[in-house]
């Protein structure tokens, strides 16, 4: 049986995810929202996170590729003095430092540390994350007890802005003992004394803020785990242009059309615009090669998967490709996005992406 194709307009849209929600829980209630099974969203967020998470519906969900290798941003309170299992407050605390340690930490020691956690480093992401180890996620190998070490990786922390350090005595259970599984046999309550570090960090695709934490923590001699994460933004869209999900789902129960960023407009934000001949977009849309695009400096797109190096899982800085386009036909048709190659010693413009397949396009549109 044919695959049925998606129905509905395409286009994206920012939702401001809740606390305690995991992003397929709102890729869940997108579709019933937008009335369609093509939903994606570009960038996990944890459950315990809040912020900016973009979702593709139907046509749009071509671009999540490059929406995931934009540049991040997210603010978060990091708490030096206790270590946990996830690095985050969602795990079981292992760690609790003395008050002594803790009460000799400066914050021209953190902003010392931060320096180093700045810039383009080496970084192990959490044990309790998605990336897979022989096949199995490496949480689920956490969870069942197991001790997993990834390997590092590099990312870049384009900035780690400390706002305040603030000093706090909070009373925590520590885990003594674990069963096979991993779940916690026995504990004991304590009071521990931990600096609370408000920050902004604006990152690379790939870099974890539980393992910035986590690094923080173990470089001050007292461990650390978020308590706190909020993304801000993924590259030009931010929280100011997020819909909360409550006002999604009344739009729905109302009948009102889902607030999607037109496809077209994305593509613009995402990549240089380059606009065609209508020779030029049939060419493209039945999967031809054109003549190159004009190369230029002004904006700094993200990566073809292609150009990203092996490895990284977007963990690179993103390249610049003024060469990758968004091409558009003369009736304002995303036709494709295209990339400047070389084929048979001569440079041309590639399709990498074709939107519209199998058309032919008019030059004067009425």
């Amino acid at each position: 049986m044919a695959k049925k194709s998606a129905t509905g307009p395409s286009g994206l849209i920012v939702v401001d995810k809740p606390a305690g929600m995991t992003s397929h829980d709102v890729v869940s209630k997108m579709r019933w929202i937008a009335g369609t099974r093509k939903v994606g969203h570009a960038g996990t967020l944890d459950p315990m996170a809040t912020g900016v998470l973009i979702l593709g519906v139907n046509k749009a969900t071509k671009l999540l590729t490059w929406v995931v290798g934009e540049t991040k941003t997210y603010t978060t309170v990091m708490r030096l003095g206790l270590s946990t299992v996830t690095d985050d407050a969602e795990g079981d605390i292992t760690e609790v430092a003395s008050a002594a340690a803790v009460d000799t930490i400066t914050e021209d020691m953190i902003a010392e540390q931060v320096a180093k956690l700045t810039g383009a480093i080496e970084q192990v992401p959490s044990s309790v994350s998605a990336i897979k180890v022989n096949g199995v996620r490496s949480y689920a190998r956490v969870r069942s007890g197991e001790d997993v070490q990834l390997d590092s990786r590099p990312i870049t922390v384009h900035s780690f802005e400390v706002h305040s350090v603030t000093p706090q005595t909070v009373q925590v259970e520590r885990v003594l003992q674990t069963d096979e599984d991993g779940a916690a046999t026995s504990t004991e309550t304590v009071t521990a004394s931990v600096l609370d570090v408000a920050a902004t960090v604006t990152c690379s695709a790939g870099t974890y803020i539980r393992a910035l934490a986590r690094d923080l923590g173990a470089a001050l001699g007292v461990g650390a785990h978020l308590t706190q994460l909020r993304r801000t933004a993924i590259g030009e869209m931010s929280v100011e242009d997020a819909y909360s999900l409550d006002a999604l789902i009344a739009g729905r129960e109302a009948e009102q059309a889902v607030p999607l960023l037109p496809i077209e407009e994305a593509a613009r934000r995402l990549f240089t615009e380059r606009l065609l001949t209508a020779t030029e977009a049939t060419d493209l849309s039945n999967g031809r090669r054109i003549s190159p695009s004009p190369v230029t400096i002004e904006h700094t797109p993200a990566s073809s998967p292609n150009h990203q190096q092996a490895g990284s899982k977007g963990g690179h800085d993103k390249p610049t490709t003024a060469g990758i386009s968004a091409a558009f036909a003369p009736d304002g048709t995303l036709v494709a996005l295209i990339e400047n190659t070389r084929w048979k010693r001569e440079d041309v413009a590639t399709p990498i992406l074709v939107f519209e397949s199998g058309k032919t396009f008019e030059e004067n549109p009425a």
